[in-house]
């Protein structure tokens, strides 16, 4: 396994990926299979250029993508010391043997260099209880909770917020 930045060559796999997550996983996503089944490859490649505020990181066997995690850093003045962790998805077949651990470390381990990043933030869903204890083991603490965040189905899903502070501004 092989866990790397994710270029605009990957705009095929990571498009392929990421219809399986929202297919397999939709109560994990807030995004809809709709919204990605359209989708150009070039719409793609623009979302996967790699810069120093903003990439994904993804995993790959065999020259197949497995896995895949985002990360954006706010652009406003006042919330430039944040960054987020988007679309983070595991295949199933590769669930359990550390990708999703992987990928997140590679992901904080670039996110901590950016200059002015003080904290990350994320959000998961309460039917992601895998994902959820991930998080807390990488030093993710919990600071709120949106009920009802998500409608899948007819089903309502409450939603998780989770940060992790660093540099100058991390408590101990």
């Amino acid at each position: 396994m092989e866990i790397r930045l994710l270029n605009a060559d990957d705009a095929g796999e990571w498009l392929r990926l990421r219809v399986e997550a929202l297919k397999h996983d939709p109560e994990a996503f807030s995004a809809s299979l709709e919204e990605y089944e359209s989708l150009s490859l070039e719409e793609v490649k623009r979302q996967l250029w790699s810069s120093t505020d903003a990439f994904v990181v993804g995993a790959t066997e065999g020259g197949r993508l497995i896995g895949m995690a985002g990360f954006y850093r706010e652009q406003g003045a006042k919330s430039r010391h944040k960054g987020r962790v988007w679309g983070v998805y595991v295949s199933t077949a590769a669930r359990g043997i550390g990708v999703g651990r992987g990928m997140m470390q590679q992901l904080l381990e670039r996110a901590a260099k950016i200059t002015g990043v003080e904290q990350i933030l994320l959000s998961v869903t309460s039917t992601q209880t895998a994902a959820v204890k991930l998080y807390d083991s990488l030093g993710f603490k919990p600071f709120g909770l949106e009920p009802r965040a998500l409608k899948v189905g007819g089903r309502f899903i409450d939603e998780e917020y989770m940060g992790m502070q660093f540099g100058k501004t991390a408590q101990k």
